[in-house]
């Protein structure tokens, strides 16, 4: 009989997932994994591994069932030791697809909040501070403002989209967009560093990508510019940052992703000023909980029935 592991799963239930495995005739199973060798225990023998957060690694994978497939719950895949499914012939899936409104929403939310400077004029309220253009200022009108896009994919397509009616310029280094947006200008990074007021980061984490933004690179920033990273914790440089903030290198940040999740206690950025934190939420709603959870029992039902994957993992050969 086939067997169906959800390694780990932060949501209150996975009836859903049970519901497909359990249709298709398999054992269905889930666990807590944290660390690789839980994982390497839990999925045995496993013809389907789906998979939130705890790493899935060569040793894992090397222990699934011939043929079998890993499903990744979300958009990222870092966790996912991409060669060692191939070298095991194990397919590998993921949901790219099932929060794009929401992130989208967030990173505008973000990007708006920190260029009309709501957490400063919020804290200078909250200290007694009326004097709204002393806090304010510098504070262009969004007309003559610039957003920059690193990356202009699906989601950073759907955040222009929600800010050009606002009357923003925008610029974009990707080597892979070919097409075109209202009001988008495609530029090298150096450029896009040097002319956005607000920069947002929709790029995958790669070895070119890894720590893009570092030092060097946020000193080519306008002092007035804020950054907004929704994407990959690992685009940037942390303690950078944290610097960058404090010695006014650049005007303020919001971060939904960290190299680390949970944020570690000690980690610079819990100190740094003009900075707006969140708890890698970005991606969340009720529809969009629901959603992710009904794309992944259904490709635990392609897996089971011999389809193919519906969204499989770049670089995923099997």
């Amino acid at each position: 009989m086939k067997r169906v592991v959800v390694t780990d799963a932060t949501f209150p239930d996975v009836t859903k997932e049970e519901v497909a495995a359990r249709a298709a005739g398999a054992i269905f199973e889930r666990h807590a994994c944290k660390t690789a060798d839980d994982v390497a225990a839990a999925i045995k023998g496993a013809d389907v591994a789906v998979v939130q957060f705890a790493p899935l690694t060569r040793p894992a994978i090397a222990g699934m069932a011939p043929g079998g497939t890993a499903i990744r719950y979300g958009v990222g895949y870092n966790n996912f030791d991409v060669p060692a499914l191939n070298d095991y012939g194990i397919k590998a899936a993921y949901v790219p697809d099932y929060c794009t409104a929401e992130v989208a929403d967030h990173t505008a939310a973000s990007i708006l909040a920190l260029l009309r400077k709501l957490p400063a004029l919020d804290a200078s309220v909250r200290k007694g501070d009326w004097a709204a253009v002393g806090i304010a200022k510098p504070l262009k009108s969004f007309a003559e403002t610039t957003v920059g896009f690193l990356g202009f994919g699906r989601i950073a397509q759907e955040v222009a989209t929600r800010l050009a009616p606002f009357g923003f310029q925008f610029l974009a280094h990707d080597p892979y967009f070919t097409g075109s947006f209202r009001r988008l200008t495609l530029t090298d990074l150096s450029t896009l560093l040097a002319q956005s007021d607000a920069l947002t980061l929709h790029a995958p984490a790669t070895p070119a990508t890894t720590g893009i933004i570092n030092a060097v690179n946020l000193r080519k920033m306008k002092p007035s510019a804020v950054l907004v990273n929704t994407a990959r914790g690992d685009l940037v440089d942390e303690a950078a940052l944290a610097r960058a903030l404090t010695d006014g290198i650049i005007g303020g940040a919001a971060l939904d992703v960290f190299q680390t999740e949970p944020l570690p206690a000690d980690n610079p950025l819990r100190a740094a000023p003009n900075l707006l934190l969140g708890p890698h939420a970005a991606w969340y709603s009720d529809v969009a909980v629901e959603r992710l959870q009904s794309l992944v029992a259904d490709e635990i039902t392609r897996a089971l029935t011999g389809q193919g994957v519906r969204k499989a993992v770049p670089g995923s050969t099997a």
